[in-house]
């Protein structure tokens, strides 16, 4: 049986903070290990078959193939395929591949855009692999998935019918590299039929790791393309996409372009036309054919109107899906420029050395930190804050964008068709210099600085912003209050800039009810007591249950009253003798608790329901005089909370005493940072709190 999920965050947390996740130590997807799976092979002299990602029609998916097409479906190695098998003939090039039956055509535009980039090209696909020297019918590829380097293992088998493959295809027979690198990639997704439809931004993002900025073209910068010429030199992966039709086919229009289609940017030029200095933008289209017709494009007369040089140097009379087109045409017929590159240097030109980056993972959980847009002004605090710092030093002139702020979703499903974007943004607000977490009060008396556009149902949303020095806090946030997801918030400032996750809130001893009850009262709860102890003057977890339903809660039994777990758990928190059973001090001092986290509870329930709904939970833990996180917040929620989003009574106090002890044990044991347990000593304490 795995670990426990809450166990593999920690690791997770540790082994990151160790390195684990970068390029230099990728984690290996679906836990396969390369290296061990190769030398398995090797000794046995067996081929690979990948049983994680098996050459059957399940790999392939619904929808792609009529049933009986994917009936005729052979799964070859490519020595099946042809005699002469190579992972990689005469380098790396756009050309060396079409698209196939896939709707993938934004993943291959991203292919495409990579092979420009050795180095990039080179992290996702290592070069080192032969069908000679050390093969057993295993490959690998390194992607970036949502902050985490991955290396990705699969088998050779391809998917053929009459022996020809039928998704991405080399233009040389022989090679093999592009249907090995859409295998792993549909591995990531789940399935090839996983692949269809997607953007380029998306593919791309995964080949890099990088910074990733989107511009609508139908209101682009003023410095467009100077920030074009700037992302070529930086080494930046360029992509764009046409308008959708009326419908989802690919349409090719009059003029060339195919509707809702993928094309990768390789080229950006000036060249002087009959006097004039004119830009011109080089463009492929992943199906390896399919070309622009209008000016510039390669049959155009306005090529006789430049140097034979620069019309030696860029004109290519072939039908092989590239094409030039002026800036002007380009606004005009795509919808939005996606830019990928591993630094921020495309953003200004200068030295990557001068952007700082900060990553923060965080979560939306419906009823704690799922509080929605602003719309929502009693819940959106309840959303993840950000505070980040930004210092004066170096600060530019007036005006000047110093500061990329990036929130990427992160999917809960396996297959990537099954995820829902949900529609996500975020506000940066003046920070006051208030302690703790801010409350409603903060944001409904003041207008965010800086702001997404829009709430957008896409896969990560950014705003490259200007913020002068100062103190600022970042809330990410869904459209709608209570949709569950995980997030990757990213920050990227010209500015030294110094961050932290803000969801602790201000210690309120003054709210904290007092717990000292007359010798009077404690009298009386003793009287209960003796009514239900034995002999020895003690009581056991039945004993105690049937003390607290019938004396303590009386009418207040919303969850039929505590159960015997809950009561077995009270007697171990507050049994010091290890006997199992309470004395009456014990029993005094458990009462007295529990009387005072009851008038929280019900002093927080405002609603007057009787449950707590998890917003009013985050108030009665304040109240209790204690701080905690949002995501210990999240766990309290699935632990103790109902299905319903309530908490009653009874699992209210069940986990305040947990944490009361929890804490008391942590402070008694440790050196106020770091606990260190022998095993024993941690079972010891955990099989008995």
């Amino acid at each position: 049986m795995p670990p426990p999920g809450v166990c593999l965050n920690i690791i997770e947390a540790r082994h990151k903070k160790d390195g684990y996740g970068s390029l230099a130590k990728p984690e290996k997807f679906l836990n396969q290990d390369f290296k061990q799976l190769q030398q398995y092979c090797l000794i046995r002299g067996v081929r690979y078959i990948d049983d994680m990602f098996p050459p059957d029609a399940k790999s392939i998916g619904q929808g792609i193939l009529s049933p009986s097409d994917l009936a005729r479906v052979e799964w070859l190695r490519p020595a099946k395929i042809t005699n002469d098998p190579h992972f990689v003939l005469d380098g790396v090039s756009r050309f060396d591949f079409g698209q196939g039956i896939l709707g993938n055509c934004w993943f291959l535009a991203s292919i495409g855009a990579l092979t420009f980039q050795n180095e990039i090209f080179q992290q996702v696909v290592p070069l080192e692999q032969t069908f000679s020297e050390e093969y057993c019918g295993l490959f690998h590829f390194r992607f970036w998935r949502f902050g985490k380097w991955m290396d990705v293992v699969i088998d050779d088998k391809l998917p053929t019918v009459n022996g020809r493959l039928i998704f991405v295809q080399s233009k040389d027979p022989n090679e093999f590299w592009p249907a090995l690198v859409e295998k792993a990639y549909a591995k990531v997704c789940g399935s090839y039929k996983d692949m269809s439809a997607g953007t380029p931004a998306e593919a791309m993002m995964d080949f890099t790791g990088g910074v990733h900025m989107c511009i609508q073209l139908s209101d682009p910068p003023q410095n467009l393309l100077e920030l074009m010429y700037r992302s070529g030199k930086s080494r930046a992966l360029m992509s764009c996409g046409t308008p959708q039709g009326e419908t989802s086919d690919n349409t090719v229009l009059p003029n060339g372009l195919v509707q809702g289609h993928a094309y990768t940017i390789t080229g950006v030029k000036q060249m002087m036309s009959q006097g004039k200095p004119v830009h011109l933008l080089r463009l492929w289209n992943p199906w390896g054919k399919g070309e622009w017709k209008g000016d510039w494009s390669d049959l155009s007369s306005l090529w006789q109107t430049v140097s034979a040089q620069d019309r030696e140097e860029c004109l290519s009379v072939a039908d092989d899906g590239e094409f030039w087109m002026t800036l002007k045409d380009f606004c005009k017929f795509y919808v939005d420029l996606d830019i990928c590159c591993t630094s921020p240097d495309f953003l200004d030109g200068g030295s990557s050395g001068h952007w700082k980056t900060s990553v923060y993972e965080g979560r939306w959980v419906a009823g704690t930190t799922a509080g929605g847009c602003t719309n929502n002004r009693d819940s959106f605090w309840t959303n993840p804050q950000y505070r980040v710092k930004v210092d004066g030093d170096n600060f530019e002139k007036d005006g000047e964008k110093n500061m990329l702020v990036s929130l990427m979703q992160k999917p809960d499903k396996r297959n990537r068709r099954l995820v829902q974007n949900l529609h996500i943004g975020f506000g940066i607000y003046e920070d006051k210099g208030q302690m703790g977490k801010f409350p409603a009060s903060f944001f409904s008396t003041r207008a965010p600085v800086a702001q997404t556009k829009t709430y957008m149902n896409a896969r990560d949303v950014m705003e490259f912003i200007m913020l002068k020095p100062g103190e600022y806090v970042i809330v990410p946030s869904t459209f709608n209050p209570n949709d569950t997801a995980s997030f990757l918030l990213t920050i990227l400032s010209k500015a030294e800039t110094h961050g932290y996750e803000n969801s602790g809130y201000p210690n309120r001893e003054a709210e904290k009810l007092k717990q000292v009850a007359s010798v009077e009262e404690n009298e009386n709860k003793k009287s209960y007591f003796r009514q239900y102890s034995d002999k020895y003057e003690e009581v056991d977890a039945e004993q105690l249950q049937r003390l607290l339903n019938e004396q303590f809660l009386k009418g207040d039994l919303k969850s039929g009253g505590f159960t015997i777990d809950a009561c077995r758990s009270m007697v171990a928190l507050m049994d010091s003798s290890i006997t199992g059973k309470l004395n009456g001090e014990e029993f005094v001092h458990l009462w007295n608790k529990v009387a005072s986290y009851k008038e929280i509870f019900f002093r927080t329930d405002v609603s007057r329901t009787g449950t707590l709904s998890l917003n009013e939970l985050r108030n009665a833990i304040m109240a209790t005089g204690k701080s905690v996180a949002d995501d210990m917040l999240n766990l309290m929620a699935l632990r103790y909370g109902a299905s319903s989003g309530h908490m009653t009574l009874e699992s209210f106090i069940s986990l305040i005493l947990r944490l009361d002890c929890m804490y008391k044990i942590f402070k008694q044991l440790s050196d106020g940072k770091s606990l260190n347990l022998q095993e024993s000593e941690w079972m010891y304490i955990y099989m008995y709190t």
